[in-house]
């Protein structure tokens, strides 16, 4: 969240919204899309019937949504009706409501980019219009400065002739180099993005994302992609996405909680920008150190991470990689002075965070890294032991999933291979 946090203290944040964020932010309100098309069948004199054919009550629908999307548009033409002015209409009768102040706080004062497919203008509301620019297929794209853009990369309700909604519809939209498609590209580049309101099997967020896979992995110090989920993802899921698309997922968190996190963050995000940034420079540049008050704090270790990012550093400047090393060898130190027991959880959790974030294996730091590991792993205990750290113990335990597979595997084979300590092992083998 911290990293979240910074990004948006420093301007440099888009939401990537589905469904899912505009039921969050009307009380449950907004449909969702087999809920749309259900409604738009009750227009057709064969509601009945057609709804049975499309959305049958047991067993899985014959086609995809887009293509019952199809069937419809060609029954209600057939009655003199349009299914892009028939959705604007629907979708236009959804207002924001329920809970929304944490959303509120951050929308309504912060600047941000959105990209979205949705068609409703619930954002915009919620951003204040006057301080807002919506961007969709068929409108003028304003020239203006504004704290806040919205792009509706499937259409918006301002313009019905030209949403996405129809097989037809998506076919154009997926095969067309656009405006939007160009936008999406530069704004995942250059933001950290957060998806909210979308479900990883979602088929809108993969195909637009898959387009993009990787391109985290070559341009960043971290995975920049963040997926909000409110259900619970299994771990061999996380990995898959992690692997495949960059998106770290932070699950068992709805839209509202969210923005409950990120809010309470930002106050000390923004304390730290200007001189994290300015820091960073001379650290990876100039060859300076970070001074031992900065290094024994916690939260510095997520700041500097986030300061790469902000400093346009990538993952392939070897210097990037050299200074972490540095960084996590000092901490290790850190652990060997006296009554260094809150060194020991901190080092733990940076050692696991640094893992998730960035591929070990072949770097420079490999060494130093598992050196490290082991000497974080060789003084924890899974029982209150004299000299031994429970809480090192429970941050591995916790954080052993949150590390890449290859990460894992790799700090795996350097325990199993160079310690014989009982609780190091029973970490690595979970």
């Amino acid at each position: 969240m911290f990293e979240i946090a910074y990004a948006a203290a420093s301007n440099r944040i888009c939401f990537f919204t589905g469904t899912g964020f505009s039921k969050a932010v009307s009380n449950g309100d907004a449909p969702s899309w087999q809920g749309l098309l259900q409604e738009l069948v009750d227009f057709l004199p064969n509601s009945k019937e057609l709804k049975e054919a499309l959305f049958p009550e047991k067993g899985e629908n014959p086609l995809t949504l887009e293509e019952s999307a199809q069937v419809i548009a060609i029954e209600l033409s057939s009655v003199g009706m349009d299914i892009h002015t028939e959705v604007a209409r629907l979708i236009g009768k959804v207002r924001v409501s329920g809970d929304i102040g944490a959303i509120k706080e951050f929308t309504s004062k912060r600047a941000f980019r959105a990209i979205t497919t949705n068609y409703d203008k619930l954002l915009e509301v919620l951003t204040s219009e006057s301080d807002c620019h919506s961007i969709a297929p068929g409108l003028p794209i304003p020239r203006s400065l504004s704290r806040t853009k919205v792009y509706h990369v499937h259409g918006s309700i301002d313009s019905p002739s030209n949403m996405v909604i129809t097989s037809d519809d998506y076919f154009k939209f997926l095969n067309g180099e656009s405006y939007f498609s160009r936008k999406l590209s530069t704004v995942l580049h250059e933001n950290t993005v957060v998806i909210l309101g979308y479900s990883l099997g979602d088929t809108n967020l993969k195909a637009i994302i898959s387009d993009y896979k990787g391109f985290s992995r070559n341009h960043v110090v971290s995975s920049n992609i963040f997926l909000v989920s409110r259900l619970p993802v299994v771990q061999q899921v996380k990995d898959y996405y992690s692997h495949c698309y960059g998106i770290r997922v932070l699950d068992n968190l709805d839209v509202i909680d969210f923005f409950k996190l990120l809010n309470a963050k930002l106050p000390e995000a923004e304390k730290c920008i200007e001189t994290s940034v300015n820091n960073i420079k001379k650290v990876i540049l100039e060859n300076h150190l970070y001074k031992k008050e900065f290094l024994a704090v916690q939260n510095s270790f997520y700041e500097v991470i986030s300061s790469i990012g902000a400093a346009g550093f990538s993952v392939k400047n070897e210097r990037v990689v050299e200074a972490l090393g540095k960084i996590i060898e000092f901490k290790t130190e850190l652990t060997h002075e006296n009554n260094a027991w809150d060194q020991y959880v901190h080092l733990a959790n940076w050692l696991i965070y640094l893992a998730s974030i960035l591929d070990v294996k072949g770097s420079s730091m490999e060494d130093i890294y598992l050196i490290s590991v082991k000497r974080s792993m060789e003084t924890m205990s899974c029982e209150l032991r004299i000299g031994y750290s429970w809480h090192a113990y429970n941050a591995w335990s916790v954080g052993w999933s949150n590390i890449t597979p290859g990460n894992r595997s790799l700090i795996k084979q350097y325990i199993e291979a160079n310690s014989g300590y009982e609780d190091a092992l029973k970490i690595v083998k979970m």
